[in-house]
């Protein structure tokens, strides 16, 4: 049962670690104990967006991560979904319907791919080097690696390409006039460009984490209504003998959030305080849907706001607040290049218990 349609199940699926939206069922991003990550954005493009009921990019996500045991694999699994039941449905727990399509990061150990939609069609790049972002907006040009079958005949009968000369999926499926959302998120992919370029070659999690920071572009929101939702950063060694850790914030804002690190081992210890609580009657469930509102906060998140309150109303506690924060997440990372470079040996009970360690030292601090 995805959010909106039930689908057939697999003889088997792998275990995942996602961060989602609290009402439905898919992921906004996760990894599987494979070292396969995925993640996805909004799009809008020429094919219209469909408010009947279908798969989200957010199943999809989930699907591809339960179901694909390498980058590639997963990106199968999310385009044969995408032919055969196609996406739509509200990705808003709101009355007006907020419809959008998709665009995909997918990488593992060994290869990354950016995955590209417009309604049924897909168009997907393999990055063999280097950096890659998406922002909200089609990005594959003409160096397309695999694509729907009938993705050049679809442009073709509606006009939208002469076929003559070179493809470029993002200039034929991009919309003529776009919103003046997706002009904002232009310049968000121009800065996520520049800033991966400033630190080619040596790029790290603290990389990305402050990337993922970075308010002066766009990338981290927390204004117009809209707050950047929940961070992760993976590190993904090329040696299969060693782990792959993923930290998550599981709060909203990562200037003002923890990123956490998760390993996958076996018995991980669950943390209830990061799970939102379930509702008997839960109006995401109901027909018609999002006809009332329910409080979907998890304990940590609640915390979290409590802090960022204080924050706002007193600067000097918020930046020694902010400060302890920081060090939590430094000794996260410093254990984690301990663990990658083979200088400390971390039993198995420790790193099964490391992600409720974490969540539980950040709600002592608030």
């Amino acid at each position: 049962q995805c959010t909106y349609l039930e689908i057939e199940q697999v003889e088997r699926t792998h275990a995942v670690v996602l961060s989602r939206p609290a009402w439905l069922w898919g992921a906004e991003m996760g990894a599987n104990e494979h070292g396969v990550c995925v993640g996805n954005e909004g799009v809008w493009t020429r094919e219209p967006v469909g408010e009947d009921e279908a798969l989200l990019g957010m199943d999809l996500v989930r699907l591809g991560l339960e179901r694909g045991s390498s980058a590639q694999e997963a990106l199968e699994v999310i385009t044969a979904l995408l032919e055969r039941y196609g996406q739509g449905g509200s990705c808003k727990e709101e009355p007006v319907p907020f419809v959008y399509h998709n665009t995909f990061l997918l990488a593992d150990r060994s290869e990354a791919w950016v995955l590209e939609t417009a309604g049924r069609y897909w168009a997907a790049q393999q990055i063999r080097e280097g950096s890659r972002n998406i922002s909200n907006q089609l990005s594959i040009g003409r160096e397309i690696t695999a694509e729907h079958v009938g993705l050049r005949q679809r442009a073709r009968s509606q006009g939208w390409w002469s076929g003559d000369g070179e493809f470029s999926f993002a200039e034929v499926f991009s919309l003529p006039h776009q919103p003046a959302r997706m002009e904002a998120a232009k310049a968000r992919y121009r800065a996520g460009k520049d800033l991966l370029r400033q630190h080619a070659g040596h790029i790290t999690a603290e990389t990305f984490m402050a990337i993922l920071r970075d308010k002066d572009s766009g990338i981290c929101v927390d204004s117009e209504g809209f707050r950047t939702a929940g961070s992760m950063v993976s590190v993904l060694p090329r040696d299969p003998a060693l782990p792959c850790v993923h930290f998550f914030t599981a709060t909203p804002d990562p200037s003002r959030s923890v990123f956490k690190p998760f390993v996958f081992v076996a018995n991980i210890k669950p943390v209830p305080q990061v799970r939102s609580p379930t509702f008997r009657d839960d109006p995401a469930k109901q027909i018609p849907r999002f006809q009332s509102t329910v409080d979907r906060r998890h304990e940590l998140y609640r915390r979290h706001q409590a802090a960022l309150e204080l924050m706002e109303r007193d600067q000097e506690r918020g930046q020694k607040l902010l400060q302890t924060l920081r060090d939590l997440e430094k000794q996260g990372l410093e254990g984690m290049n301990a663990l990658l470079g083979g200088t400390v040996a971390h039993p198995q009970e420790e790193l099964a218990d490391l992600f409720f360690d974490c969540v539980e030292a950040e709600m002592k601090f608030y």
